[in-house]
């Protein structure tokens, strides 16, 4: 079972050394050349609330945002097996099938992609959490994307 909400108990935050920094950070940046939106820096404040976030939800056996309005925020969930940074980027990726540019529109869900490709947006900082067969990977922008009326790029 898979679920993603809009807006990581054995735990951690991807510092910029980690592999798996590298890799979310980059999947970040890739995605955002296609649409021309500047690329994102690392920052290891964020990855610090992203974990602690994830540690939490595990914790609580919740899945929802936080109430951190400072930061835009992609949450994915995972249950039955062990991921990794590119499956819960691609979860939020997939999105882009549903934003008509055009239009300024989703049709289905696309807040998890708009908020990755956010032009405004200058950092991310991603952690996950895991335990008992549950994965919660979260990731924190700043500053945050997705208002009403503007456009992600």
């Amino acid at each position: 079972m898979v679920r993603i909400l809009f807006l990581l108990a054995a735990a951690t935050a991807v510092a910029a050394d980690d592999p798996s920094a590298r890799e979310m950070l980059s999947l970040h940046n890739e995605l955002r050349a296609k649409v021309g939106a500047p690329a994102l820096a690392w920052s290891d404040k964020l990855a610090a609330a992203a974990e602690e976030w994830a540690k939490a939800l595990v914790a609580r056996g919740q899945f929802m945002h936080s109430k951190n309005k400072h930061y835009g925020e992609n949450l994915a969930e995972f249950r039955g097996g062990k991921t990794n940074a590119k499956q819960a980027f691609e979860l939020w990726a997939g999105e882009a099938k549903n934003y008509d540019r055009k239009s300024n529109r989703c049709e289905g869900a696309c807040g998890h992609y708009t908020q990755a490709v956010w032009s405004a947006t200058k950092q991310v900082g991603c952690g996950m959490a895991a335990s008992g067969g549950r994965e919660v990977w979260v990731c924190e922008y700043n500053p945050p994307g997705n208002y009403v009326g503007q456009r992600p790029y």
